[in-house]
């Protein structure tokens, strides 16, 4: 009984924030005579209004997405112009009921969590480099006694030089959470680190193929992942550019019972520009799992040919595709070496008062947690919508399939699914309100026992309130 008190409390709490902006707001529009408005200094390029959710009518100028082909990012529609460097702080409350965790004991019964977070974003421009912040971070108090209270953090960072033909990138992605982050907030506020609209930097992430895979849902508790990249590119002729690039990632878990791994890459690529929207690259990516406790070790390596188009504002299209040969430490099956393939595809594509984003990926990763190296193959669907002047709306869909790469024919196989969607309303300026539903399902062809409960299905549920809110943006000059 008393988690749904705390429930309807939390409810309670975001609905009155709710309301209290809205009447605050109707106040001002119906108040007379109407006080001379404060205006918010252009910080972006053909951003009309400074306000966090970017309302109907609101368009950003882009500039073309000049990042190579070969890189460690996943393209986008371009990025906007900047005026000037500025920061923001802001908070977030938000409110979840849900059904019992997929690692509990027990197969009935539903929680609450409340989740307080300080959000800060910040957007720093020189005339020669650039550097973008999105950090979140803060506390969650849950009726669960398994997940008890906790806390929760995600930072994304990118810092870019460009010397003519010299370009030179750094980036960071950093998570604790609770749970996995594959399909972590779909529908909400939370998925996303910083204050969010089109005053948070867009940071695009790093691909798939450079980041810990945590597509298995029942792997136990919190967990910490970081990814850091570095990437240099240089321009060899009007046509032809040189990328390479290195990264190491981490994944690491609170409780025992879960497989840590530190994962490091190398990539080197040649981009060649065929027409001002097409480009082809090839590209060579060494890939080496270690695990701390586990004496198997996964050396991967790939050739992939690629192309992309990209047209300003319209598409972002990615096609990778080639051969994949695996050593193993340990032998398996009397064998240390293995020949494959990898390949797949990143789209983000502009619709009519919305966008949707595809992304599709068949590679060796690290395991998730539960594999010593794993097959995987993980496609992932986003869709948003603007409704109407005020209400928008997101859909989110995502699946993975892992097996061992030990042991592909005897492994056990996990397939994972996250559906879940969202509508989000602003408020002024400076705040957001946010309603979300979240399912995730995982099934495997063998037994899983989590905290007790064997199954080979598991299943979770979540419906999540939300409301956020930042400060005016503070120009650094």
């Amino acid at each position: 009984m008393k988690r749904h008190i705390r429930f309807l409390v939390g409810s309670a709490c975001v609905a009155a924030l709710f309301l209290s902006t809205s009447l605050i707001s109707a106040q001002e529009d119906n108040s007379r005579p109407r006080p001379a408005a404060r205006e918010y200094p252009p910080l972006i390029e053909g951003l009309g209004e400074q306000d966090s959710n970017g309302g109907h009518g609101s368009t950003t100028n882009l500039n073309a997405d000049t990042r190579p082909l070969t890189g460690v990012q996943n393209p986008t529609l371009g990025t906007p112009g900047i005026r000037h460097s500025y920061w923001l702080p802001g908070f977030q409350y938000a409110d979840t009921v849900r059904s019992s965790a997929l690692n509990q004991a027990t197969s009935l019964g539903w929680n609450t969590t409340s989740l307080v977070t300080g959000n800060f974003s910040l957007l720093e421009a020189w005339s020669r480099a650039q550097l973008a912040v999105n950090y979140s971070g803060g506390a969650s108090f849950s009726s669960d006694s398994a997940q008890d209270n906790s806390h929760f953090q995600q930072l994304g960072l990118v810092e870019m030089f460009d010397w003519g033909r010299w370009q030179l990138s750094f980036l960071d992605q950093f998570s604790y959470l609770p749970e996995t982050q594959f399909g972590f907030g779909a529908g909400t506020a939370l998925s996303i680190p910083g204050t969010g609209g089109p005053l948070a930097p867009p940071l695009p992430g790093l691909q798939g193929s450079y980041v810990p895979n945590q597509s298995i849902f029942t792997t136990f508790g919190p967990r910490y992942s970081n990814a850091f990249a570095t990437q240099a590119a240089y321009t060899v002729s009007p046509r032809g550019s040189i990328t390479a690039a290195g990264t190491y990632s981490i994944l690491r878990f609170i409780e025992a019972g879960n497989i840590e791994s530190n994962n490091a890459n190398f990539s080197v690529g040649y981009n060649h520009v065929l027409t001002s929207a097409d480009t082809l690259g090839v590209q060579y990516r060494f890939s080496g799992y270690r695990y701390i406790g586990n004496p198997q070790a996964v050396d991967d390596q790939v050739v992939q040919f690629m192309y992309g188009r990209k047209i300003t504002g319209r598409i972002a299209l990615q096609l990778f595709g080639g051969p994949d040969v695996t050593t193993l430490r340990v032998p398996a099956n009397n064998s240390t070496n293995r020949v494959s393939g990898s390949g797949g595809a990143n789209l983000t594509y502009a619709l009519n008062r919305g966008n949707m984003a595809l992304s599709y990926d068949h590679s060796i990763s690290g395991g998730s947690g539960v594999f010593a190296g794993a097959n995987t193959n993980q496609l992932q669907f986003s869709l948003g919508r603007q409704l109407s002047r005020e209400w928008a709306a997101s859909l989110n869909v995502g699946y993975s399939r892992n097996a061992s790469v030990v042991s592909p024919a005897s492994s056990q196989v996990y397939n994972s699914w996250y559906a879940g969607g969202g509508l989000s309303r602003p408020f002024g300026r400076n705040a957001d309100f946010t309603i979300g539903y979240t399912s995730q399902f995982q099934a495997s062809n063998q037994a899983v026992c989590a905290a007790g409960t064997c199954s080979t299905n598991f299943t979770l549920q979540q419906i999540t309130l939300g409301f956020r809110w930042h400060t005016r943006p503070f120009v650094l000059r």
